[in-house]
């Protein structure tokens, strides 16, 4: 499995995009792009992933799933997240996970 950085990095290299180009499609919340730099430190993994919103900016730019993206990054999305449910609930959830994975 790639890393979020890595995943990015092979993308953005599919579609022929310069780090430059795709920094300037991730628009932050305050409406400016993220930097070379940042982006550059993400695909180099010097950077933990960014927040849900620049992870769907991300998928959009790179045409990925955005659920791709967050298992990339080793985390979940705000909608998986946000569901409330006991110990129990959550082994047997990730049991059917892994029953349902053909590469586990």
């Amino acid at each position: 499995m790639a890393s979020f950085g890595e995943a990015i990095a092979e993308k953005r290299k599919e579609l022929g995009y310069s780090q430059r180009e795709l920094a300037a499609m991730i628009i932050k919340e305050d409406g400016s792009a993220i930097s070379g730099q940042y982006l550059n430190d993400l695909e180099k993994n010097r950077r933990n992933p960014p927040t849900d919103y620049l992870m769907a900016e991300f998928a959009k730019a790179l045409k990925l799933p955005l659920e791709y993206l967050f298992l990339c990054a080793g985390t979940m999305p705000p909608d998986v997240r946000s569901v409330d449910m006991d110990p129990e609930e959550a082994v047997e959830l990730f049991k059917a996970f892994r029953r349902g994975n053909p590469k586990g």
